[in-house]
C-alpha cells in the first residue's frame, strides 16, 4: 500500500525488527497529519518533511534490549508514533500537541523527536 495521508506512508509504519507488522490506528494518523499541516502552514510550505522514527512495534521487539520498553507501551497496540518534523524543534511539536489536546493522548518530548499516542486511558505527559 502507498500513502495513508499527505505525509504518512504505510512503509514508514513497519516494526523495525522486520517482522512485517505495520498496522496503525486511524486516529493516530489524523493527529500526526494535523501536526504536519499546522507546521506546514506556519512555515509557509505546502508540505513538511515528516520522519517517523518508530510506529508499530511487535511485542517481542518492543521488549528487546534495542528498545527496552514494556507491554504497557502504545507502540505494540498500533497507537503510537515517534516523529520528527523537518525545520521544527521537537519541543515546539510537543507544545502544539499539548495545547491542542489538553485532556487526551500520551505526548512525550525527547531531545530529537516527539512521541504521540492515542491511548484511551487518559492523558499522559513526559
Amino acid at each position: 500500500m502507498g500513502d495513508l495521508t499527505k505525509n504518512i506512508s504505510r512503509s514508514e509504519l513497519s516494526c523495525n525488527c522486520g517482522c512485517g507488522s505495520d498496522s496503525i490506528d486511524y486516529e493516530t494518523t489524523v493527529v500526526v497529519q494535523d501536526a504536519c499541516d499546522h507546521f506546514a502552514e506556519k512555515l509557509g510550505v505546502e508540505r513538511v518533511t515528516l520522519t517517523i522514527t518508530s510506529a508499530n512495534r511487535c511485542f517481542k521487539y518492543n521488549r528487546s534490549p534495542a528498545v527496552g520498553s514494556n507491554d504497557n507501551s502504545q507502540h505494540p497496540r498500533s497507537r503510537a508514533m515517534d516523529i520528527k518534523i523537518g525545520g521544527v524543534y521537537p519541543s515546539d511539536v510537543y507544545s502544539y500537541l499539548v495545547d491542542k489536546y489538553p485532556g487526551k493522548y500520551g505526548i512525550g518530548k525527547y531531545k530529537s523527536f516527539t512521541h504521540i499516542d492515542t491511548r484511551s486511558s487518559g492523558p499522559a505527559r513526559w
